[in-house]
């Protein structure tokens, strides 16, 4: 392309030099008094021109151009600043800065461009229709693609490739999108932003911690281009207001260069990856304590030849989706989403990547994807499908064993501009993106995004609006439907494990256990450091809850997760207590039939956890206490609890556990843990305990 363009500034030489005196063309008889800075400047010039012309062959194949149009811009500006007056200089220019994440910089040098000579180069139509585009004046950009595809010769559009026809219809599509305003917010985090790159934002359900990956300067060589590698930051929720970053230190963030993928739901586990020699693959590290374990790099069936980046797990662990080369032929030809299933129970080998499917991946790249926790809705950036320019940020469900075709989350998360990356909370509230749309920081930045929800029937305020954004409420206020993510009863249960008497973390494994049908759905590790957990529940269901550290009274509850209308948060801290003499411990998911003492089948998973705890130590000697309400009369409710004290002791000694190690007491109503003058109350002091009495 680079001969084609040379020859067509050939051909117009003459006719430049005459009609457009104002073009000052890099040749030396225009620089007769400045010879040595006229030959520095030529040279610039020229590598400048040789860095842009990969630049574009890489963007026409559909690959990833590297820092190419940066190194043009770098010689360009050289130039530029000897000889601001030359119409292909500010063309060159134009076309590098929108190839770059400084997009709206190309308007400028573009308009100078047809200032100084309309016909400086045929490609000028489709560029000046990119910069129109970007400035959402989708009207203006239609006319300029189509009078360069009148006015161009066949070769040159076919050099285009599909890229042409798609800008056309990402100006119909953000005429059709812009016209119809998703009901949400767009802020900038300036307190995580920088002037730099800062990018790939990855959030906790709950929405209290954020990593994110920045080039801001860090201390290393920067590249040839002045660029930094990317490192690895981190930020918490304090007061409603994120923390400044701080640099993730060794070893998530050394001087190779790191890229956050995504922070496991519970905030326990980081996918990252970066190159490994001419390729990208992804890593693992995982949370121990306080500190992050050294990166260890996927399986091989995971990492392969091409390039594999941003990743996502599933909710269960048992699907990863990742960001690949496309498979055509042996050939990169852009990139697209892939789906890979767990092989063994050790996590760690997966089978061989499969793509998601033509709903979602198209001729163009997909850039990124995340799975929401319910597991149901993957959310991925593209270039194809009904974008609005440069990457759109795309929401497909899965439904009847296939992910179905991908709506665009519209605007204003979605813009002309490369709106990337996604993660949400659990509440689908909040979630956070970057893009280097203009009016940022510097380069690509982080951006909140808040759902309004669905809408009301009265119409809000200019104080509601007022209240509600940070930065940039939309004015003009048009109710449209809202995207949507349709609710799975998704509830977050977190919290963490203390010393009952110190108030000390304390590491903990907990069984989380579906009491409908006894089956364990979750075993996880708190925190060593800070006890701390975090996990999505499906609502609906009744849940034990088992506890058990060494050197601990294993502790247990159950509890209902109801159906709500919206988002549900379960925040306890078990305070686990030690095993010596004295100590007690309430047996929450041992279940009655009202006024009964038959045990229910569903208490035989408590049961069993006790079991273990007396046959692990041997020493112990319990006592069974049954405890009621103070509805009924005393001597019934004597009788009744110590009847159910006897049926647990009963089923102790049928698991083998010697009698003379277990006694039984009825306690009645007399030692409540609650008041009775509530329905919780009572239901509190309706309880089964035991009691160490030797160790």
């Amino acid at each position: 392309m680079k001969k084609v363009r040379l020859s067509i500034v050939t051909a117009l030489f003459f006719i430049g030099s005459v009609s457009f005196a104002q073009d000052v063309e890099f040749k030396a008889s225009n620089f007769k008094d400045n010879k040595d800075e006229f030959k520095v400047a030529e040279e610039h010039f020229e590598k400048g021109e040789e860095f842009l012309e990969l630049g574009n062959e890489a963007i026409y194949a559909v690959l990833d151009p590297g820092n190419n149009f940066h190194a043009a811009l770098k010689e360009f500006q050289i130039a530029y600043d000897f000889n601001p007056k030359s119409a292909l200089l500010n063309f060159y220019m134009g076309n590098a800065y929108l190839y770059t994440n400084e997009k709206y910089k190309a308007k400028k040098y573009l308009d100078e461009a047809y200032k100084l000579n309309p016909e400086v180069d045929d490609f000028l139509d489709f560029y000046r229709g990119m910069a129109e585009q970007l400035d959402m004046n989708f009207g203006e950009a239609i006319k300029l693609y189509k009078k360069f595809e009148n006015n161009s010769k066949s070769k040159q559009i076919e050099s285009l490739g599909r890229m042409l026809k798609q800008r056309i219809n990402e100006c119909e599509s953000g005429q059709e999108l812009v016209a119809k305003p998703r009901r949400v917010w767009v802020d900038n985090m300036k307190t995580l932003n920088s002037p730099q790159d800062d990018y790939s934002p990855c959030i906790t359900t709950d929405g209290t911690s954020i990593m994110i990956t920045s080039r801001r300067p860090n201390g290393h060589t920067p590249d040839e281009v002045g660029n930094y590698d990317g490192d690895i930051y981190m930020s918490e929720m304090k007061n409603g207001k994120w923390t400044a970053p701080k640099n993730a230190g060794e070893p998530l963030s050394t001087t190779d260069d790191e890229t956050a993928s995504m922070l496991s739901y519970d905030g326990t586990k980081l996918l990252t990856f970066k190159s490994e020699g001419e390729d990208y693959n992804i890593y693992q590290s995982e949370l121990d304590g306080a500190n992050w374990t050294k990166p260890e790099i996927m399986h091989r069936s995971v990492n392969t030849i091409a390039n594999q980046t941003y990743a996502s797990l599933a909710p269960n662990r048992r699907r990863l989706y990742i960001i690949t080369d496309k498979k055509t032929g042996g050939m990169s030809k852009g990139t697209d989403v892939y789906e890979l299933s767990l092989m063994n129970n050790s996590r760690t080998e997966y089978g061989s990547a499969v793509t998601v499917g033509i709903e979602v991946n198209t001729k163009f790249n997909e850039g990124s994807v995340y799975i929401h926790p319910t597991g149901d809705f993957m959310f991925f950036c593209s270039e194809g499908h009904n974008s609005m320019g440069g990457y759109d940020i795309f929401v497909s469900e899965y439904k009847q064993g296939q992910w179905q075709e991908p709506e665009n989350l519209g605007y204003p998360i979605n813009t002309p501009y490369d709106d990337y990356f996604f993660a949400m909370t659990a509440s689908e509230k909040y979630a956070y993106i970057a893009s280097n749309r203009e009016g940022g920081q510097g380069g690509l930045d982080i951006y909140k995004v808040t759902f309004w929800g669905d809408p009301k029937e009265q119409n809000a305020t200019t104080e509601d609006y007022l209240l509600a954004s940070i930065a940039n409420p939309i004015k003009e206020v048009q109710i449209e439907k809202e995207v949507k993510v349709d609710k799975k009863a998704l509830t977050v249960f977190k919290g963490k494990t203390i010393d009952a008497l110190t108030g000390k973390a304390v590491e903990a494994e907990i069984d989380i256990t579906d009491n409908a049908t006894g089956k364990v759905i979750e075993t996880f590790t708190t925190n060593s450091a800070t006890g701390k957990f975090l996990l999505s529940l499906t609502a609906g269901k009744n849940y034990g809850i088992a506890v058990k550290a060494p050197g601990y009274l294993f502790h247990s509850e159950n509890f209902d997760v109801v159906e709500p209308t919206g988002f549900n948060m379960v925040n306890k801290v078990i305070e686990l207590k030690n095993i010596k003499k004295g100590s007690k411990i309430a047996l929450r998911n041992i279940f009655f039939d009202s006024g009964k003492s038959d045990l229910k089948p569903e208490s035989n998973t408590e049961l069993d956890r006790l079991v273990k705890l007396l046959k692990d130590v041997p020493s112990l000697v319990i006592e069974i206490s049954g405890h009621t309400d103070n509805v009924g009369s005393e001597s019934m409710n004597a009788k009744l609890s110590q009847a159910r004290a006897d049926a647990v002791v009963s089923y102790l000694i049928g698991k083998g556990i010697k009698k003379d190690r277990l006694e039984s007491k009825g306690y009645g109503s007399s030692q409540p843990v609650a008041s009775n003058s509530t329905a919780e109350g009572r239901q509190q002091n309706r309880r089964t305990e035991f009691e160490i009495l030797a160790n």
